[in-house]
């Protein structure tokens, strides 16, 4: 079998595991406010929810999204609720379910860019997340009631991250305030491959 073939292969296996990680249930790993069902929102129809993201979960050519692929390029498509990753070489390619924003007014899209790799994430809220929840805490650091999770890549928009996260229900749904969730395991990766400078884009 050819490396092409093997290459595709395992992309194709990749995205089945992937779709099976958005339609498999999965338990919250934290019990705090931050973490709480309730900045999870609950689709009306959850069923048909997966199934509409599992539909529109495929790959992608970077072509119509960006130019090059300088520094590496990150597509997050909103709609699909995905994160997808070219190399700079075009050698790598990686596609992620993941969390979006709990509302229209929360959710920015347009071009960003990596400015910071954090390796071990602290949190704050922003002053409209404490507006919002003025019984969050004004500070949490590094550790497993971080909203962050392990890895944050800081975007040149503030307050605007792609980082993980330890409440594994989120990923697939609306749950965000702004931000993009991903596995821990998932963002781990992505932040051993994306550098700074790294091109984003969220449509």
């Amino acid at each position: 079998m050819s490396d092409k073939h093997n290459k595709f292969g395992s992309r194709r296996a990749f995205l089945a595991g992937s779709a099976a990680m958005i339609a498999a249930p999965a338990l919250a790993q934290s019990t705090t406010g931050l973490n709480s069902p309730a900045t999870t929102q609950t689709e009306r129809d959850l069923n048909e929810s997966v199934r509409r993201n599992i539909s529109s979960f495929r790959m992608l050519d970077w072509q119509p999204y960006f130019d090059n692929t300088r520094n590496g390029a990150i597509l997050v498509d909103i709609d699909s609720r995905a994160v997808h990753f070219w190399s700079e070489d075009q050698s790598i390619y990686k596609l992620y379910p993941s969390s979006v924003p709990l509302t229209e007014d929360l959710t920015r899209r347009g071009r960003t860019r990596v400015t910071l790799k954090d390796p071990e994430p602290d949190w704050r809220p922003t002053p409209s997340m404490k507006e919002r929840n003025p019984e969050w805490p004004d500070y949490v650091g590094p550790g497993p009631d971080n909203p962050l999770g392990t890895r944050a890549l800081h975007l040149s928009w503030t307050y605007y991250r792609i980082h993980g996260t330890h409440d594994t229900r989120k990923i697939g749904r609306k749950s965000s305030n702004g931000c993009i969730g991903l596995y821990n395991q998932h963002i781990e990766e992505l932040y051993e491959m994306a550098k700074v400078g790294t091109q984003v884009l969220l449509i």
